[in-house]
C-alpha cells in the first residue's frame, strides 16, 4: 500500500478518505490555469482562500514557502498540525474577494 501523500502546507499525511483538493499556486483567474498545482487537505486549501485574495496569491503568495510565511496561515498551520491527518472543519468567515 503506497504511503499517503503529504500536505505541503501543514506537513501532515493526506489519507485517501480525507477531504482534499488541488491548489493552483498561481490562481487560474490570474493566468495559472496550466501552472503548477499542489495537493492539499481541503481545510488547508479553504484557509488559504479565506485569508488571501486571488491577486495577493498571484502576486505575493505563489509558493508554499510564501504561504507558510503569512502570519495568519502560520498560526493556522501551528493549530492544524496538532489535529489528526483526516481532520476537517468548516473554515470561519467568507472566502476572500477575487
Amino acid at each position: 500500500m503506497p504511503d499517503d501523500p503529504i500536505c505541503p502546507l501543514c506537513d501532515r499525511p493526506i489519507p485517501s478518505d480525507a477531504k482534499q483538493s488541488l491548489h493552483h499556486l498561481v490562481p487560474r483567474l490570474k493566468g495559472g490555469r496550466n501552472g503548477p498545482t499542489v495537493l492539499l487537505h481541503q481545510i488547508c486549501h479553504n484557509e488559504i482562500h479565506a485569508t488571501l485574495s486571488e491577486a495577493e496569491l498571484a502576486r505575493d503568495y505563489n509558493t508554499i514557502a510564501a504561504l507558510k510565511s503569512h502570519p495568519r496561515l502560520a498560526r493556522f498551520i501551528a493549530w492544524v498540525a496538532k489535529r489528526p491527518p483526516g481532520f476537517h472543519s468548516k473554515t470561519p468567515g467568507p472566502r476572500r474577494k477575487r
